[in-house]
């Protein structure tokens, strides 16, 4: 088990993932943070952005997260998202959809568009379209 750390990930409705993998990657508020076996134990908020799986040195999967905590411990990594998509489960069409009507929202500048929101939606489009071009 040296080689490999016991990861889980958990979202509102779902486990998503609950195995073993040799690194992951996650996207915090201070920046990545690439996670080893016998890594450091600590607790992160998580920012929205690509989370990375690898085992043997390959990349196994990757999913869009868009919020939450990483816990790190010598037992494993803990994540619980507010909301994640494995790469294959995004809709480029609605991503991007939903893309254009962030950036025409906040184009308008107009006194009844909720401008956090706006920002909040643009930013989730943008990380799911990113992960499908990497």
């Amino acid at each position: 088990m040296a080689n490999k750390i016991n990861l889980k990930i958990v979202t509102p409705s779902r486990v998503m993932y609950d195995g073993e993998v040799s690194m992951v990657i996650l996207r915090s508020k201070s920046g990545d943070v690439g996670i080893l076996p016998n890594h450091q134990p600590m607790v992160t908020v998580l920012d929205y952005g690509v989370m990375k799986l690898y085992n043997e040195g390959e990349e196994i999967k990757r999913a869009a997260v868009l919020g939450g905590y990483a816990h790190i411990s010598e037992e494993g990594v803990y994540v619980l998202t507010d909301a994640s998509e494995w790469s294959d489960e995004i809709d480029v069409a609605r991503a991007q959809h939903a893309k254009e009507v962030a950036e025409k929202r906040l184009a308008s500048r107009a006194d009844d568009i909720d401008i956090v929101r706006a920002e909040l939606a643009l930013k989730r489009a943008l990380v799911r379209l990113n992960i499908k071009d990497l």
